[in-house]
């Protein structure tokens, strides 16, 4: 090598030193790069030893044991969704029958594009935005989307977490607060507040003592301050879980991922021994047929499916990016996937015995409301006593006993029954009336129990742990591709993105909060998050290449996945998820959007539609969140940003040629194959190799020889091709 090589120069200089490769590799000679293994200096090459130097070069953290990792991905998909929004389209949907059509659609759309990610995620070490940079420079804005998408339910997702943080504090008294409407005195005489008498006492408190709520989404009546000290609470404990690293968090999710089991099979067991649980698991497990022919039942399914997994979220992804790469992903996909529907079904569980001994006690109070009116009818002659059954006992009535009272009076009083004011008080009416929002149904119920205030502080301490688990998901799918792509300090950006989160989540926390969150959880994500894992399957299966992508799987797995995920990803997959994101377009064209206002005059709620400012907050949410995926597109497409041509080169660092092949195109990658370094730290850019067909070996497996490694002290670094 002639004297005044940069190589050379190297030997006497401690200095970083960079130039192209087409210009170091000038002065080489040939090499057998299958076989040969060059050593100037006697030194005998270790293996093991060169792929730890090359994991040390990148430093990525990784997790401490699979187990940790698998309850990571647990805490962040298993969240605040699985206990009542599942088990309400449970009870909306024809109950068994609902899961008839949500296990299809888990195992045709949730289980594939979750192993997809996974296994992205796996295999090239980055977060959302390196991934589909290195897949798709073109479709690099999925990543981006993915980004904003993640802030935006992050942003309202943390004020739920807030929610549960005040109902949890208040946990600590009995009574519990919500069990008794609150006495006002009105001069010398003491009543009932109008508000909590024509509702509810639950309903009460959440609407009035903790949202301070306004009676539509344009008042908004300044910060309620109990909200916003929960809000700061809560984005304080997120933060300083992202900042201390997967390793910390990583323990974290010991004790967050596991107590919400814990808790809920207490819930299901005292559930069970109340009275009138069995009525209402047999109104979940009793399936209303019709219902599985409804097209929106399947719409419903399929948006749970996707959102259960966290698809699209990009924390999935940034999770999986920490594993080593000969780890089994395919089994981490199955097993969480089943967890997530396995939790599902105990929540549902839990909520419809819950629920049953709920209608139950209504009813009965139902039947004794109605029998006073009747005792009533009877002593002012209203009513004959030869209406009532000779069996009747009114100091012991059953809501049998009611239920022939009612018909005979509804018969013999035909003409002037709507009259008499009398409620038919049936249990199925009162099981049909759904689980409704967690902060009422459940602390309804839990008024009932004995020892309430243990079972609410309990139940409010499993939906903290479990919002913080998606939460610290949802976090990682923000911080972990930007700090990948711009290289920034971890702890500095995580700062400052949950400050400006908390900063913009204040409009969440004034009077009219709740029905920002409304929008926010009903439109900021569903449409983008649909366009985004479309995209992502499209990326893959049709421009990647399934068949190349499958080899590659078997090459990093040791095992060649199911043709069922060849066909899934390539034909399945992309037309029910374009199959949703037009049925969600459609619904959103016929049923104009719109709110559930609280009406504090009335004591009732309200549907109101969106005015026009909101409107237009609503559709920027929706642009915003997928803005990123034309832009990059047109500006990577016309070359008005680099997308990485013509400018491959090496840096010489500690005996190391470091690569920096981001702007490797395709034609110029075979020209400097020498070596294959076996390592784990993936190519920023994708590789470009021909599959062979099944059963078939890829060219590189046929070299299992080490790389040379030189006396004059570098390391020539891997290619995109030696490395997937």
């Amino acid at each position: 090598m002639p004297k005044n090589s940069k190589v050379t120069q190297r030997e006497h200089s401690s200095e970083h030193v960079t130039e192209s490769v087409a210009d170091l590799l000038a002065h080489e000679e040939p090499v057998d790069y299958k076989r040969s293994v060059l050593n100037v200096t006697g030194e005998a090459w270790d293996k093991q030893k060169d792929v730890e130097e090359d994991l040390d070069t990148e430093k990525r953290p990784a997790w401490n044991s699979k187990l940790q990792y698998i309850l990571a991905q647990i805490g962040y998909s298993v969240g605040l969704g699985n206990v009542w929004r599942f088990p309400y389209l449970c009870q909306k949907n024809g109950g068994g029958a609902y899961l008839v059509p949500y296990l299809v659609l888990l195992i045709i759309i949730g289980l594939p594009l979750f192993f997809l990610e996974l296994a992205v995620g796996q295999r090239i070490r980055r977060g959302s935005i390196g991934v589909w940079n290195y897949i798709c420079p073109r479709l690099g804005g999925i990543g981006y989307a993915s980004c904003l998408v993640c802030f935006f339910v992050g942003l309202y997702y943390n004020v739920i977490i807030g929610w549960s943080i005040f109902y949890f504090f208040k946990s600590f008294q009995y009574p519990l607060p919500w069990s008794e409407c609150p006495i006002v005195k009105n001069g010398t005489v003491a009543v009932v507040e109008a508000e909590c008498e024509k509702s509810s006492a639950t309903t009460y408190f959440w609407y009035r003592e903790a949202l301070e709520i306004s009676s539509s989404i344009s008042e908004g009546g300044g910060l309620n301050w109990k909200m916003t000290l929960c809000l700061l609470t809560a984005w304080s404990i997120v933060g300083l879980a992202v900042i201390k690293g997967i390793q910390s968090s990583g323990k974290v999710m010991y004790f967050s991922s596991l107590f919400p089991y814990v808790v809920l099979l207490c819930f299901l067991v005292r559930g069970l021994l109340l009275r009138g649980a069995i009525d209402g698991i047999l109104h979940m497990f009793t399936p209303k047929l019709d219902k599985m022919l409804d097209p929106q039942v399947w719409r419903e399914a399929a948006t749970q499916v996707f959102f259960a997994l966290g698809l699209g979220f990009g924390g999935v992804i940034a999770f999986s990016s920490y594993n080593k790469q000969d780890n089994n992903c395919h089994f981490d996909a199955t097993l969480v996937s089943f967890i997530n529907f396995f939790t599902s079904v105990l929540a549902t569980l839990v909520v419809f015995a819950v629920l049953g001994f709920k209608a139950n006690i209504m009813n009965e109070k139902c039947v004794v409301e109605n029998t006073e009116k009747i005792l009533g009818y009877l002593n002012t002659h209203v009513l004959s006593h030869d209406l009532i059954p000779p069996h009747v006992n009114f100091s012991h009535l059953t809501a049998k006993d009611y239920s022939e009272m009612y018909q005979v009076i509804m018969t013999v009083k035909e003409d002037h029954f709507k009259e008499l004011g009398l409620d038919p008080c049936l249990l199925e009416d009162e099981l049909n009336k759904g689980t409704g929002l967690a902060f009422i149904a459940f602390t309804e119920a839990m008024t009932h129990f004995p020892a309430s205030p243990f079972w609410s502080v309990m139940f409010f301490l499993m939906l903290i742990n479990l919002g913080l688990g998606s939460m610290i998901g949802t976090m990682a799918g923000i911080t972990t591709p930007i700090i990948d792509t711009f290289k920034v300090r971890k702890e500095v950006f995580t700062v400052g993105c949950c400050i400006v989160a908390f900063l913009i989540g204040l409009i969440f926390v004034q009077h009219s909060g709740n029905y920002f969150v409304t929008m926010f959880d009903d439109y900021s994500a569903t449409l983008p998050l649909t366009v985004v894992v479309i995209l992502e399957n499209i990326a893959v299966a049709w421009i990647y290449g399934t068949k190349k992508f499958m080899q590659e799987l078997t090459e990093m797995l040791g095992f060649r996945p199911y043709i069922f995920y060849f066909y899934t990803w390539k034909y399945i997959s992309p037309l029910c998820m374009a199959v949703l994101m037009t049925a969600s377009i459609i619904q959103l064209g016929v049923n104009p959007p719109g709110y559930s206002a609280w009406i504090r005059e009335e004591a009732t709620e309200k549907f109101l539609y969106y005015p026009t400012w909101a409107m237009a907050i609503l559709i920027c949410l929706i642009i915003l969140a997928t803005l990123p995926l034309p832009v990059v597109f047109i500006l990577r497409q016309f070359h008005l940003v680099s997308d990485g041509s013509n400018a491959l080169s090496v840096t010489y660092k500690k005996g190391r040629m470091m690569k920096d092949i981001s702007n490797l195109e395709d034609n110029d990658e075979t020209r400097f194959i020498l070596s294959k370094v076996p390592s784990e730290t993936p190519s920023p850019m994708p590789m470009h190799r021909s599959y062979l067909g099944p059963g078939n070996a890829s060219p590189m497996e046929m070299s299992s020889a080490p790389n040379g490694r030189y006396g004059s002290g570098y390391h020539l670094a891997s290619t995109p091709e030696s490395e997937l």
